[in-house]
């Protein structure tokens, strides 16, 4: 990413009634300089007021130094906020520290944790607006998401992530893609709670063979209370100490459980919206669209990132697909991470015989998610066996910078892990080292 830090005194900068000149110098700079669109852009104001030196002998000369510099920084923040709205920038981080040897400033003075916006991401994204982006010519689309790839994340990395199951078959949900439910004859048997040794030790091989992110996936409906869910919590606990990034997908949370998980270590939580609001009577009927925003509202307060997508190929339309993708883009913060899923058609499922997907309805789906939430990563997930090498390819130029590898996904197939490292390579693409999520 782009990055251009301003360190400013700012007694300098506001001496000699220079303050508005100094102010529009600054501004006409930062607007006329070619900087790219998401460019970060950091300011830092410091103050140092040395009470011992000629230039601010007595305390009175130092408190009207401080009173000065107080009031003049506030008011080039407030031209700083105008500038961020003239000039568009996606992200702006603002920092400033103060420091006056032998005094302290008043209570009223700002300090650094004050003034330390996280990423600033567009969130009002309207539905015509994401149409126009998504049905733009594809090289087009593939040329704009690969730039706007190219500001957020390192270039030719992908992040290599391990989903295991670790709570098999039963589920009361009627999810009419899913070999899991209990509603029809798919031919999984609901199998128990995996033991922590278990989960751990299949985490240490992941982590040996390269992954950085380890994913747990219970069929539950609501994660339980009680021995279930404390089992869950000492496996979250034991994959964190292996310094891996900790994901889990255990259905719908209480509050309570959610600030447990963050407690045990847990980085992500996955609860995917599936589709557009519109298409997800046909999908699901056992749970609302809102209950699943209900559940990542929760995630999202406990302080755990989210982990949120779609499933592409169960009959939906153009329209429902950029119906999903507002949803996602609309969500405030963006989830951090977003997998775009292929329909694996599983025997016994209502979806079982359901057609084809055109694999650059995927590439197409990608770009537009990576344009819409640039600094989300986004994953490749489920149906990578149904795509060409060629498709696999297009998705990683489309912007996405995250497999999840195996041999299966939960219980459907995937690529060896030996075809996905002798692909990485050929195209030079190299697994990414662990990335640190707020």
């Amino acid at each position: 990413m782009p990055t251009l830090h301003f360190r400013i005194n700012t007694r300098i900068f506001w001496e000699q009634h220079a303050a508005k000149s100094n102010t529009h110098k600054l501004i006409t700079f930062v607007t006329s300089a070619s900087f790219a669109p998401s460019a970060l852009l950091t300011f830092e104001f410091f103050s140092v007021f040395d009470r011992f030196s000629r230039a601010a002998k007595g305390r009175g000369a130092v408190h009207r130094a401080q009173h000065t510099a107080k009031f003049n920084t506030h008011q080039l923040l407030l031209y700083l906020c105008v500038l961020y709205v003239l000039c568009g920038k996606r992200l702006l981080v603002v920092a400033r520290h103060a420091v006056v040897k032998g005094f302290g400033f008043g209570s009223a003075m700002l300090h650094p944790s004050d003034l330390q916006y996280s990423v600033l991401m567009r969130t009002n994204w309207t539905r015509s607006e994401i149409a126009s982006i998504y049905h733009q010519p594809l090289l087009d689309l593939l040329l704009q998401a690969q730039k706007v790839h190219r500001e957020h994340h390192p270039a030719n990395q992908v992040q290599m992530c391990r989903l295991l199951s670790v709570k098999t078959g039963g589920c009361p949900e009627d999810c009419v893609y899913c070999p899991q439910s209990a509603h029809y004859p798919t031919g999984v048997k609901p199998q128990r709670l995996m033991e922590t040794a278990e989960i751990l030790a299949a985490a240490q091989r992941a982590k040996s063979e390269g992954a950085t992110r380890f994913c747990m996936g219970a069929a539950w409906r609501q994660a339980p209370q009680g021995r279930e869910f404390d089992s869950m919590l000492e496996s979250v606990r034991a994959v964190a100490a292996l310094g891996m990034e900790v994901c889990c997908t255990l259905g719908m949370l209480t509050q309570a459980q959610a600030a447990a998980l963050k407690q045990a270590g847990l980085t992500a939580y996955n609860h995917n919206l599936d589709t557009s609001p519109e298409f997800y009577g046909n999908i699901i009927t056992t749970r609302t669209y809102q209950e699943r925003l209900d559940t990542i509202a929760a995630v999202r307060k406990a302080g755990i990132t989210v982990c949120c997508g779609g499933i592409l190929g169960m009959g939906e339309s153009d329209d429902d697909r950029i119906g999903l993708l507002h949803q996602l883009a609309t969500l405030d913060p963006h989830p951090e991470s977003v997998p775009i899923n292929m329909l694996v058609r599983a025997p016994g499922t209502p979806l079982a015989a359901q057609s084809d997907l055109d694999p650059l309805i995927m590439v197409r789906t990608i770009a537009t998610a990576r344009i819409l939430m640039p600094a989300s990563m986004v994953r490749l997930a489920a149906g990578r066996m149904q795509m060409s090498r060629e498709a696999v390819v297009l998705c990683f130029l489309a912007g996405a910078n995250s497999i999840f590898y195996g041999e299966k996904l939960l219980t459907t197939p995937n690529p060896e892990p030996d075809e996905d490292f002798s692909l990485l390579r050929e195209v030079g693409l190299v697994p990414m080292e662990r990335i640190s999520l707020p």
